[in-house]
């Protein structure tokens, strides 16, 4: 099973990171929406150790999503959070507690974001091939 490392930086207006791979090759850019204690629907998840799984989403299609359900996240069912997801989007306000990969950090609309976010998930779900991985998540 692949295993990947997001290295986060928290500001007031998001969260942007870097995915690695285990031998600290660079994947790709990530965004978020801030810490706000693991609210639903407007905080970041939090750090720890994740399964990410393949997941048919109603809205996104074809994507991830985040499993630990010691941090309280789940794919759907009782739980703190669910249906946290990898998918397309570029700003922090575009998520409801999700990640969104990109190729580079920018601006759009006058607020911080992931560029090219279509091209990093396509790129990302090559990678994952359908299969699930774990995902670190740590402080940079």
């Amino acid at each position: 099973m692949k295993h990947f490392i997001l290295k986060r930086r928290y500001f007031e207006h998001g969260t942007y990171s870097y995915l690695y791979r285990e031998d600290s090759s660079k994947v790709c850019h990530i965004v978020e929406r801030e810490w706000r204690n693991n609210e639903p629907f407007k905080s970041c998840v939090p750090e720890g150790s994740y399964l990410i799984v393949p997941h048919n989403s109603p809205k996104y299609g074809e994507c991830y999503a985040l499993v630990a359900a010691t941090l309280g996240v789940t794919i759907d069912g009782s739980s703190l959070r669910t249906a946290c997801l990898i998918h397309p989007a570029n700003k922090p306000s575009e998520l409801l507690g999700c990640l969104s990969p990109g190729l580079d950090f920018g601006f759009l609309d006058d607020e911080w974001c992931v560029t090219h976010s279509g091209d990093a998930f396509n790129a990302l779900m090559n990678e994952l091939g359908g299969s699930p991985a774990q995902l670190t998540i740590i402080k940079d």
